[in-house]
Formats: structure tokens, C-alpha cells, sequence
């Protein structure tokens, strides 16, 4: 009897010891330092399971034995639930920081510039073409973009404010135009409550149609709110805008980068030359800076402005001096 209690002890202090072993060897494993060349940036993609994200992280080499670190996964609780999305793994990183991130979410923080003077169509090019963005979107008509985003708008030029944008990858385009779309509108509400009193302006699309035109006439802080007084006194006088970029916008995929004569006189809803008053939409993306020169316009007697060449315009308060600057620096 005594015999089969000391066997009993030392086997119970063999598997003991083996267990011990086995969770120092698994320690060992999950605290030893991975060695990289370079940064790996990896996709974990929707709906991976421990399994699957093993299989990419070995492909990318950033783990080396896929069966130790689902079995590191496992003993910790932590393969339960991978997270879709792109993570960043440097030179040094442990097996346990590895199932951190993809466990928790810990994602690579992206980037994306959405540029002033950008039309949906760049803006739309700009997000299908960016690797660490889910692109939900892709195929879609723009009317189904709006619906999608409860945008009550029948066109969406123009109502995605221009700034950078950090995401973690993973993220869809949907949700960031829809982040750039609240955030004009919360400018475009500021910059309203803000505007002159005495403005010929209905409302803030209005304003953002204007600051769109404005933005594609200068990209001078100074000559903008000028440029914005300009086209408010000829709105106010029922004179027609005749603004360029109107035009080439209206003439869309046929603009070869001339604008001539025949095509001031070929009318589109955006023909300036030929329809009183604002285009029905936006051009383009505009920035603070224009939405704040059409909200908060520049006092002047201008009716006209053309440019010198050399990113400046001249200002003319009437067609007799206009005529004469047309002629100084257009010719």
C-alpha cells in the first residue's frame, strides 16, 4: 500500500512536471521576440477564424509554427474572436503581443487626404484605390451612395469636407464619406450662423455651391473672399456669373483641357453663361476658406476679374476696364 502511494506521488509529481515544462516551452514561445526584416502590414479579412489567420500570418512570415501559436491562442482564451482588419507588425514583436492586437483589434492606423477641389468621382476613385479600405461601395450608382447614407441630396458633389481622415483598416468607404459628410455639414451650419445678414444667399447649399466656384476660381486665401464678393454683386444685380469652371464642369468627360468659345455657348444646367443665377449643385469639394469667403464675402464694387498668369486676378468695377485687363493679360 505504501509502495502504490509513493508511485501515485511521484507520477503526479511527474505530470507535474511535464505540465510545468509544457507551460514554460508555450511561455517560451509566446515571449520570444520575432524577427522581421521590415514592417509587415497584414489583412485579417472579415469573418477569419483562428485558423485562417494563422494560415496568413505565416504566409506574410510574421509567425514561424502556425501549431504552437493556435495552441499559445487556446491555452490563453484569446483565439476565440479575431478581428478583421490590417495590423501592423514590427521587427521584435512576441507571439502574445501578435494575438493581442488580432484578439483586441489593435489595428494599423491608415490615412486618407480628401483634397479641396476634388468632384465625387476623385474622391470615389481616391477610396476604391486605397488598400486598407473595405470598398462596400464599389459598382454602386451615386443615388444608391446617398440612400446609403441618408443624404437627402439628389447630387453628392460637395458635401465631403476636405481634410485627413485616420482609420483603422478594415474600415469601409461608406463609413468615411459618411464621417467627411457630417463634418461638412457641421461647418457648413457654423459658417451659416456666422454669415453676413445682408448675403443673397437662401441657405447653407447655397453657400457651398458658391464656395465650390470659388475654390475652382483661386486658391489665394486673400482673393477669395473678393472673388466671393464679385459673384454675390452680379447675383444681386441679375447678371449671370459667368464662371469657367461652371462650364467645364457641365461639359464633364468632353473638357480636353481647353475651354473655347463654342463651349460658352453650348448650354448645360452648369453653363453659367447661359442660365441666371447658381448651378444646380456644387462643382467640387471646397475647403473652409472658400465656404468662409461665400459665407463672410469681401466688400467691393467689382463686377468682373481675370487672371494675370501668375495665380493672381485683376478686378474691374466695370466691362470698359474688364475689357482692358482681358486684353493686358489674356492675350
Amino acid at each position: 500500500m505504501e509502495q502504490l502511494k509513493t508511485l501515485m506521488i511521484r507520477l503526479g509529481l511527474g505530470v507535474f512536471a511535464l505540465v510545468c515544462l509544457f507551460l514554460v516551452w508555450l511561455l517560451f514561445c509566446g515571449l520570444k521576440p520575432i524577427e522581421l526584416e521590415k514592417s509587415v502590414l497584414v489583412t485579417i479579412e472579415r469573418g477569419a477564424t483562428l485558423k485562417n489567420a494563422t494560415e496568413t500570418l505565416e504566409e506574410n512570415s510574421v509567425i514561424h509554427d502556425g501549431w504552437s501559436f493556435k495552441l499559445l491562442a487556446r491555452v490563453f482564451g484569446l483565439g476565440s474572436e479575431i478581428k478583421a482588419g490590417k495590423y501592423q507588425f514590427e521587427d521584435g514583436i512576441t507571439g502574445f503581443q501578435v494575438l493581442q492586437k488580432i484578439h483586441r483589434g489593435y489595428f494599423a492606423k491608415n490615412r486618407i487626404r480628401i483634397q479641396e477641389g476634388w468632384t465625387f468621382a476623385d474622391l470615389r476613385d481616391a477610396l476604391d484605390q486605397h488598400d486598407a479600405i473595405v470598398h462596400d461601395s464599389s459598382g454602386w450608382t451615386n443615388k444608391r451612395i446617398l440612400s446609403e447614407l441618408n443624404i437627402s441630396y439628389g447630387h453628392p458633389e460637395g458635401l465631403f469636407f476636405p481634410d485627413t481622415y485616420v482609420f483603422t483598416g478594415g474600415t469601409s468607404d461608406l463609413r468615411i464619406m459618411s464621417i467627411a459628410h457630417e463634418k461638412m455639414t457641421r461647418v457648413l451650419e457654423e459658417e451659416w450662423r456666422m454669415r453676413y445678414p445682408d448675403i443673397r444667399l437662401k441657405d447653407p447649399y447655397e453657400g457651398l455651391i458658391l464656395a465650390s466656384i470659388i475654390e475652382k476660381e483661386t486658391y489665394l486665401i486673400k482673393e477669395k473672399s473678393i472673388i466671393a464678393g464679385v459673384f454675390l454683386n452680379r447675383l444681386k444685380k441679375r447678371m449671370r456669373l459667368q464662371a469657367d469652371p461652371t462650364v467645364i464642369y457641365g461639359m464633364g468627360d468632353n473638357f480636353d483641357g481647353d475651354i473655347r468659345y463654342k463651349d460658352l455657348k453650348n448650354d448645360t444646367p452648369y453653363n453659367t453663361y447661359t442660365r441666371n443665377g447658381l448651378p444646380p449643385s456644387p462643382i467640387a469639394l471646397p475647403s473652409l476658406s472658400s465656404i468662409r469667403a461665400a459665407m463672410r464675402p469681401e466688400e467691393t464694387s467689382s463686377l468682373y476679374f481675370v487672371a494675370k498668369g501668375d495665380g493672381t486676378h485683376q478686378f474691374s468695377d466695370n466691362l470698359k476696364d474688364h475689357n482692358r485687363a482681358v486684353r493686358k493679360y489674356q492675350r
